[in-house]
């Protein structure tokens, strides 16, 4: 669900900000009063500023998805379009639908399209180190409207009129457990931000393949992803703001001899991604990539991508049709195919 990140941060600086020296967590500056669960209104109203943006920051990202907190990414889910309003009693009630993969080693690559509605219960605390924690707690949830599109395996496609409504369920009471879960912004005093599903406590933080402090960079985000053989994984779209900036690349491989990672513009990757959506054998990308390079297993990968301001996606690929890594060919059924793993950190920061 990272997709609705910072929407929230909008209302904090357009209600407190009257200069640009102003931090954007001043409103912690006076954390008890804040806190206080009689301030409830006020946290609405503050809120309230910045959430008219919700919409816009939801259909910029992505949401990666995972079968259990500690699992790695199986797939993501690309919001298209979005719909708000805010009820009389403050919840933020959201409609939107959108379209998405996930990886099995049985199915291989399956493809999706989902809609729903979910009505947020919004709020936000201040810890003591002055970082802001944005709650989005799910108050309802409608029956995601969930269908298959292509189930890469070939003879689950031979099957697929079968199967499909078993697999359609299995994805509505996936994506409805995601859903339900609610998530959590946090936006520290230094202006970095994370993200987590559920509702975090005060003081916790989610756990991530790599932390990394103190070099004046922003974390995009730190995950860790598996890409089974024959597929590839668009992480994304990544925002950069400003001339001499670089998206720096932190990977570690692991079930895998290499994998390929490409740095695309959105709109070329938005053409890649269409096509992995649309077909089953993943093909070639439809544009050559502006960045590409190979991660070898077993050592830390980590590079410095220059780039002007603009949306990019970060590609991980374990195909034989993109890049120079060429994993062996599938066997039937996924058979002792335990996918590549990575973790990866991506990260904002002045060019070198």
């Amino acid at each position: 669900m990272r997709g609705f990140l910072q929407a929230w941060v909008l209302a904090v600086i357009a209600l407190l900000c009257a200069s640009a020296a102003c931090s954007p967590n001043s409103v912690c500056k006076v954390a008890g009063p804040i806190n206080d669960p009689s301030n409830r209104t006020l946290r609405r109203n503050i809120m309230s500023f910045g959430l008219g943006q919700f919409c816009q920051q939801m259909t910029s990202r992505n949401a990666p998805l995972k079968l259990a907190p500690d699992a790695p990414v199986i797939g993501r889910f690309y919001p298209q379009h979005c719909t708000q309003r805010q009820l009389d009693n403050g919840d933020l009630w959201v409609q939107f639908d959108g379209q998405g993969y996930a990886f099995t080693n049985l199915s291989r690559k399956v493809t999706f399209q989902n809609a729903a509605t979910i009505q947020y219960n919004e709020d936000f605390k201040c810890a003591d180190d002055n970082a802001i924690y944005a709650y989005f707690d799910t108050r309802t949830v409608s029956p995601p409207d969930f269908h298959i599109v292509v189930i890469e395996q070939p003879v689950a496609n031979l099957v697929q009129n079968w199967v499909a409504p078993f697999a359609d369920n299995f994805g509505r009471q996936m994506v409805s457990g995601q859903l339900g879960q609610g998530f959590t912004v946090i936006q520290a005093d230094d202006g970095s931000t994370d993200f987590d599903l559920g509702h975090l406590q005060v003081g916790q933080r989610p756990s991530h393949p790599f932390s990394m402090h103190g070099n004046n960079r922003i974390m995009w985000e730190s995950q860790r992803t598996q890409v089974y053989t024959g597929e590839r994984d668009f992480v994304g779209p990544v925002v950069v703001q400003d001339n001499g900036r670089a998206i720096f690349l932190t990977m570690q491989l692991d079930g895998a001899q290499a994998v390929d990672v490409f740095v695309v513009p959105k709109g070329e990757g938005d053409a890649s991604l269409q096509q992995y959506l649309s077909y089953g054998p993943a093909g070639p990308l439809a544009y050559p990539p502006r960045f590409a390079e190979v991660v070898p297993y077993g050592v830390q990968y980590q590079r410095a991508v220059p780039v002007p301001p603009g949306m990019y996606y970060v590609v991980i690929d374990n195909t034989s049709t993109a890049g120079q890594a060429a994993p062996p060919p599938v066997l039937p059924f996924g058979v002792a195919d335990a996918g590549a793993v990575v973790n990866y950190a991506i990260q904002i920061g002045d060019a070198p």
